[in-house]
């Protein structure tokens, strides 16, 4: 074995043992959280757990759940609400995710066919729909109108960010200030909820709560900005789709926006061909990997998430040092370390 092959089996290894550590904490809680998941997507109508069934089983990492499960942990709770909170959180993660493959067309989700490839755009769209009336039901049994109103909000605020980001598409003039306002809402939206739900749970002192939020915004913010720069560096069987999918549909990342940003004119007619104009060949993913490497467009997207890493682990100082806030440290760093 190589040396940067062994180098590259370290790293998975520390990275892995970050999540295992977290998952180990709460892996009673997950397992409940399983059964609920299973019990809750069951309905007469048998598409739909077979639907729902296949993105949901089709090994995901459960971080937004896991969050959950997690800030309540931290904060000493004893109950049972977070097992509920934690399922409406995978169901309205889930019901994003089945509504977002329609919307791009993809093909591939979390190394399958896409759930639209073998049942339907029509099909995956109602499913989701079902998720989310779901999740609903799960927040109402808490009995909580104040987290009732955390996750109604994140759910509003993700579709406005879905819709921001549709605007986006193709669009070589966003701003970097642009885009970290669509991540901030599609994605870290639901990592900030989900862990601010678990502290409520526990009626953690507001500015425990606040920090939650803080903590889980700024890990939602750069998983998704090492997402994009995976895109364009990893596997299919690292990244849960095919790499390469936001350049086919047209998506304009941090990465593109700083590579057209610093690039010459004959750069920026290319990412306009391909890109705004949507004319690619063959050969083309390879030439953008080649601009962006140029530009140094990937390292600097992963430094931008090594910030927000840095501002996760800061919003915990509030909480005493222990097994939790030790494990959500090490998740905070697991989201950057995963790239490399």
């Amino acid at each position: 074995m190589s040396a940067a092959a062994r180098s590259d089996d370290a790293r998975a290894a520390v990275t892995g043992d970050a999540l295992d550590r977290l998952i180990a904490l709460v892996a009673k809680d997950l397992e409940a959280v399983n059964a609920t998941i299973v019990a809750r997507m069951d309905s007469s109508v048998p598409m739909i757990p077979a639907l729902a069934g296949h993105l949901i089983q089709s090994g995901g990492k459960r971080l937004r759940p896991i969050l959950t499960l997690a800030a309540a942990g931290l904060n000493g709770y004893n109950g049972s609400d977070h097992i509920r909170l934690a399922t409406a959180v995978e169901f309205i993660h889930t019901a994003t995710l089945l509504h977002d493959d329609v919307v791009d067309d993809s093909d591939m989700r979390r190394g399958k066919p896409a759930a639209r490839m073998i049942w339907g755009n029509p099909a995956s769209v109602l499913v989701g729909d079902f998720l989310y009336s779901r999740a609903f039901q799960l927040m109402v049994e808490t009995g909580s109108v104040d987290i009732l109103g955390v996750l109604a909000n994140a759910s509003a605020v993700i579709a406005e960010g879905e819709v921001m980001q549709l605007q986006a598409s193709k669009n070589l003039e966003t701003s970097e200030e642009t885009y970290l306002r669509v991540i901030e809402a599609k994605t870290a939206a639901l990592f900030a909820a989900a862990a601010e739900v678990g502290a409520m749970a526990a009626k953690a002192a507001p500015a425990k709560v606040k920090a939650l939020a803080d903590y889980g915004r700024a890990v939602g913010v750069a998983f998704q900005l090492v997402d994009d720069a995976l895109d364009y560096s990893a596997a299919s069987t690292t990244l849960g789709k095919n790499a390469g999918d936001d350049f086919r549909e047209g998506k304009i990342t941090l990465p593109i926006i700083l590579a057209h940003a610093r690039g010459a004119g004959d750069e920026r007619a290319f990412w306009k061909r391909v890109l705004g104009e949507g004319q690619q060949r063959d050969e083309d993913f390879a030439a953008a990997v080649d601009l962006l490497s140029l530009r140094e467009a990937i390292e600097d997207t992963l430094e931008r998430a090594r910030s927000y890493v840095k501002a996760a682990k800061d919003a915990l100082a509030v909480f005493d040092d222990g097994p939790h806030k030790q494990a959500l440290l090490a998740l905070a760093e697991f989201c950057v370390e995963r790239a490399y």
